[in-house]
């Protein structure tokens, strides 16, 4: 039951791990977040289960659409939501990407309907390997290694490419990165980009183990938020290990307690670790110049 629960936890922490990723990128490069997150990976599960199944597209075309889509909504989302706001100083994006994020929903809830769906059975749900005595999806077993690599191509594409040294650039002082003729406003839409585009992944990759909805990134985007705040929103490394640590925590309370008091105690321990740690677990505290 144990290994069961940690296999599942490693896929679920995962998932989370993507969002908040996208969360630190946004609030490194802007010290904004984008809090459609949820919105935006449910639009990537609810866009690849339409194109796939409904249209009948080739998986294989069905996903870099929905991943371009996302993308594109998360720059709609900064160019409405956010950069008006921020020009002028005001912290109204915060409700702004909150009711897009609603609005958002209500489209889908009107145009995918109410009703969940299931994603049909493929090769990665059909197959399994036995660990443990137990059998697991390969599924399962990708969706830890997706997130591992994305993470680890992200930070590649920082350390390695002229856009990514950009937004690092950003990410250290954008007054001095303007000065150099870095178009900051360019590389924050990049920034929300990316964040859209992992948010879709999450959602693809999760919609065959979990039923396709409407209202499937709310709390999804909760989790995510909350694991960015415990692993350090500042810290790349630290959101996508506290993603993995909550996901493998929250697997063990349902299997030991049961899914009853799966929020419970999950919320708890990340207002407990937050108690101890205010920055987080891997985050720092800000420097102040006088």
């Amino acid at each position: 039951m144990l290994t069961s629960a940690v296999i599942t936890g490693l896929g679920l922490g995962s998932m989370y791990g993507l969002l908040a990723l996208g969360f630190h990128v946004t609030y490194a490069v802007s010290n904004t977040v984008n809090f459609a997150q949820g919105g935006t990976m449910m639009m990537g599960a609810v866009l690849s289960f339409t194109l796939s199944v409904t249209a009948g597209w080739p998986l294989m075309s069905a996903v870099p659409v929905a991943l371009v889509a996302c993308a594109l909504w998360s720059i709609l989302v900064e160019r409405v939501a956010v950069r008006p706001f921020v020009r002028r100083g005001s912290n109204s994006w915060l409700m702004a990407t909150v009711a897009l994020g609603i609005a958002l929903e209500n489209v889908a809830l009107f145009t995918f309907g109410r009703d969940p769906r299931g994603m049909p059975p493929n090769y990665l749900t059909s197959h399994f390997v036995i660990i443990g005595g137990l059998k697991t999806q390969y599924l399962q077993l990708l969706i830890p290694l997706v997130g591992l690599g994305l993470a680890l191509s992200l930070h590649a594409f920082f350390q390695h490419t002229r856009q990514g040294k950009a937004l690092l650039a950003v990410v250290q002082n954008a007054g001095a990165a303007r000065l150099m003729g870095i178009d900051v406003e360019r590389i924050t839409t990049l920034a929300y980009a990316l964040s859209g585009m992992l948010a879709g992944v999450a959602g693809i990759l999760v919609a065959p183990l979990f039923t396709v909805s409407s209202t499937m990134g709310t709390l999804f985007g909760i989790k995510a938020f909350a694991v960015a705040i415990l692993g350090g929103i500042g810290s790349a490394w630290g959101v996508v290990l506290a993603g993995l640590i909550y996901g493998v925590a929250e697997a063990l309370v349902t299997a030991c307690l049961g899914s009853t008091y799966t929020q419970i105690v999950s919320f708890s321990l990340v207002i407990a670790s937050l108690t101890v740690m205010p920055n987080g677990l891997f985050g720092r505290a800000g420097v102040r110049k006088v």
